[in-house]
């Protein structure tokens, strides 16, 4: 039997070591692949119901899915509100970082609607859970019309809602897509999409929530010895001699007197005048770089009076549910994967691990693509061919009636001369 070198047992060892450590110190809150039995787990609202305005969620992969056994919920029936929640074990993010993440697909051309997702603190009656309903955090796509792509990012604080002041944009496609949202406890938070980082900050600049910690110096002047001049005439430049001769037009030199040209009738012949070619304009010196530039002066930032620290900024309340709520013109997003931990290398691996069957979701759209070109130009071709045969019905009746009017109606001169042949 051939035994490791002790050096290869210690490395394992310390891989193991590393891994119980890492894994006693992350922690999965809550996963929803919504796999059988997550009815259990998810309240519908009743919320609009009564207005019949409220729409439901379907158990489906949708219409195109990298893994046919991979399954979401997908909003249904349109110019609807959709509201469903899940209680999840109470957790604070103090001292950890919070992981949101969750995948959606806008199958449908949803011409203006929401597809974000929220994180509720304190006591949800699941089954009125809908728009007044307190959150803490709301994060995920709104679009409206080609102007309206926004990832919206809305904190809560002290029972205020805060949006990002970015403007930030989401995915248009009807593939599916994963947001990523990151904030840790030195308020400093990151924005994900499929994996890839769209945006970082700090809390204490991308939000309104505290005023900032420095602002500019109102009472600040420019010293009169600042010299913001990037380049400066040179001094040693000098005027060539007879430079201010130089006209400005001379006589055409290739200009020839006309033959007809008569001298006593016409006067003394003149070429006439084009451009100087060395007349360069008015002389001036050449720029050179100003040794003396101090950059351009900008007024300078102090500490803000008003300001106030919290270093409890990013703690939101103890999360107790997730939830969705939206409204949609066209109803058909796939809402699935929905993560909360605190650990952003896990979230990256759900990603990964989902997007292994990217290729086939890819395939699966282009081919639902082409059923669904194929089907409208027949509908449309069909309608032609209705219009058509309507046109063709039309002109038939036209000129049958046409024949009858002509065949039975007489001219007015037909009745002048009935009058005439009775005188």
């Amino acid at each position: 039997m051939v035994m490791a070198p002790h050096s290869s047992i210690s490395t394992l060892k310390l891989l193991l070591l590393l891994l119980l450590f890492r894994l006693s110190f992350s922690e999965i809150i809550f996963e929803e692949r919504f796999e059988d039995g997550w009815q259990r787990r998810w309240v519908k609202s009743d919320w609009k119901r009564t207005e019949g305005k409220a729409g439901s969620f379907k158990h489906t992969t949708g219409k195109w899915s990298g893994d046919p056994d991979d399954k979401g919920i997908q909003t249904t029936g349109d110019a609807n509100h959709f509201a469903i929640s899940a209680k999840i074990p109470e957790f604070t993010n103090k001292n950890r970082t919070l992981v949101l993440q969750y995948s959606i697909r806008f199958e449908q051309d949803i011409e203006c609607g929401g597809g974000y997702i929220k994180l509720l603190s304190g006591f949800v009656n699941q089954k009125k859970f809908g728009g007044d309903t307190p959150y803490s955090l709301m994060f995920g796509p709104d679009i409206c019309g080609t102007q309206t792509k926004k990832l919206h990012v809305i904190l809560s604080y002290q029972g205020q809602n805060y949006p990002i002041k970015k403007e930030l944009e989401c995915e248009t496609d009807k593939l599916t897509h994963f947001y990523t949202f990151i904030l840790r406890p030195d308020a400093s938070y990151s924005i994900l999409i499929d994996n890839r980082e769209r945006d970082s900050g700090s809390m204490y600049t991308d939000w309104d929530i505290l005023p900032p910690r420095k602002i500019k110096d109102l009472k600040a002047k420019k010293p009169a010895d600042w010299d913001d001049r990037e380049y400066i005439d040179d001094p040693n430049a000098t005027k060539p001699e007879g430079y201010d001769k130089i006209p400005k037009e001379i006589p055409d030199p290739n200009a020839k007197k006309p033959d007809h040209w008569d001298e006593e009738e016409d006067g003394i012949w003149k070429a006439p005048k084009i451009p100087n070619p060395k007349y360069k304009g008015p002389w001036k010196p050449k720029k050179i770089k100003n040794p003396n530039y101090k950059g351009k002066w900008k007024v300078p930032y102090v500490d803000n009076p008003e300001f106030e620290d919290d270093p409890d900024l990013y703690v939101l309340k103890p999360i107790k549910y997730v939830g969705i709520e939206v409204w949609q013109v066209k109803a058909g997003s796939v809402y699935d994967n929905v993560l909360i931990c605190d650990d952003p290398e896990y979230a990256k691996q759900v990603v990964d691990e989902v997007f292994a069957n990217r290729e086939m979701e890819k395939e699966a759209f282009e081919e639902a693509e082409k059923v669904r070109k194929a089907r409208e130009e027949e509908e449309a071709q069909r309608a032609r061919e209705d219009g058509e045969r309507r046109r063709r019905e039309r002109g038939y009746d036209r000129r049958y009636r046409d024949r009858y009017r002509d065949k039975y109606r007489r001219h007015p001169r037909d009745y002048m001369d009935d009058y005439h042949d009775e005188l």
